[in-house]
């Protein structure tokens, strides 16, 4: 039995936004949403019981990573993902192609700040038809990633959704290069599929978009894909150099797409960057940036990012913002939050955290409720 299911519920009168809900084994999705990044399990200075506990409904993981430390099969013997890092809600995890390939070139975040040029990294060894071999970030030891081995690793992980094997070529690949990649992309997608339907497994599998920004290539990549069996439709590879080439990729594309399953955007969550796709029909997208930005000392307001060490701050005995029901700007106020950045104290991180998480999580609720309005 498979329990993955998706189902539109709203389609905006004003644009191509939609509203959705995507059930799996672990629970219901709804849809636009943002997916939070950990990378290694977790939510960089935060426990998965208080990420479930705030309403994070889907979080990703990435399976270069876990193969690495603490290995795949490990997890598998621990009784799955969802076990071992006790998180309750779903978990999507992708097919460690775009950690192998940044390892070689800038990753979609650079290349939007236009700096996505081919990285000097001898970490990649050899990509053959088989799949790429690899030098380990932990130990060294060579690693073969093929479409087999990396639906076998996700199998074992146990996410609810999973990603087919692809290849990512960087913005500047030439033309000739690109189509040579994404053919053999295609052919790697269609083994993963096969390793996949060997074992369902209950999980979804998704299909890798690719084609940077030609619009021929991203139409025969749609084309090619959707007449497979996959559950839905991730947007991979270069989406562009900034934000408007993608956008204007974007709105030629997910026409494209099939409309009954869901598609999700690789690597991009940044405000500026959700207020632009959400328009074109994007259900769901993943990004560590606003976990980052807390990191840095960041925090997302409805009037923008406000730097807590920022002068005058220590003079507001008060929330982040005023209306903001999260659990920091509850119990806690700016002025205190203010100190422990200055006094680098570690709780700030995990503070700082959740209040951005939060913003997120209430953000896309009310983008939900524009769309059911026909205000987006």
């Amino acid at each position: 039995m498979n329990n993955f299911k998706f189902e539109i519920l709203y389609k905006s009168k004003k644009s191509r936004a939609r509203v959705g809900r995507i059930h799996t084994a672990h629970g219901i999705i709804d849809t636009p949403n943002f997916v939070a990044v950990g990378t290694n399990g977790t939510i960089k200075a935060l426990d998965n019981h208080f990420v479930d506990q705030i309403g994070l409904q889907l979080m990703f993981c990435n399976t270069y990573h876990l193969m690495v430390q603490p290995k795949a099969e490990y997890i598998k013997k621990a009784g799955g993902i969802h076990n071992f890092i006790n998180r309750k809600m779903p978990i999507i995890t992708d097919s460690g192609g775009f950690q192998v390939f940044s390892l070689a070139y800038g990753s979609v975040h650079e290349e939007l700040k236009s700096k996505g040029q081919k990285k000097h990294d001898n970490s990649v060894i050899k990509i053959s038809e088989d799949g790429v071999l690899f030098r380990s970030y932990k130990d060294g030891s060579k690693i073969l990633l093929t479409p087999e081995s990396s639906i076998q690793a996700q199998k074992d992980i146990g996410a609810d959704i999973i990603v087919s094997f692809d290849e990512l070529p960087g913005y500047h690949t030439d033309q000739e290069k690109l189509q040579k990649s994404l053919h053999r992309t295609h052919r790697w997608e269609e083994r993963s599929l096969c390793e996949h339907l060997k074992n369902p497994n209950n999980q979804a599998l998704y299909a890798v978009i690719h084609g940077g920004i030609d619009k021929n290539l991203r139409k025969q990549s749609c084309d090619f894909l959707s007449k497979l069996s996959f559950d839905g439709y991730a947007i991979g590879g270069s989406v562009g150099q900034n934000r408007q080439e993608m956008f204007e990729m974007l709105q030629f594309l997910t026409p494209q797409l099939p409309e009954d399953k869901p598609n999700h955007l690789l690597g991009i969550g940044d405000l500026d960057s959700i207020a632009g796709i959400l328009p074109l029909g994007i259900d769901t997208f993943d990004s560590s940036h606003p976990t980052r930005c807390a990191r840095h000392g960041l925090l997302f307001t409805k009037k923008g990012l406000l730097r807590i060490a920022k002068s005058g701050n220590d003079n507001i005995f008060g929330p982040i913002e005023p209306d903001c029901q999260c659990p920091v700007c509850q119990k806690y106020t700016l002025a205190y939050l203010t100190h422990l950045f200055k006094a680098k104290e570690l709780t700030v991180l995990s503070l700082a955290t959740i209040h951005n998480l939060y913003f997120m999580i209430e953000l896309m609720a009310n983008n939900r409720n524009k769309i059911l309005q026909d205000q987006l």
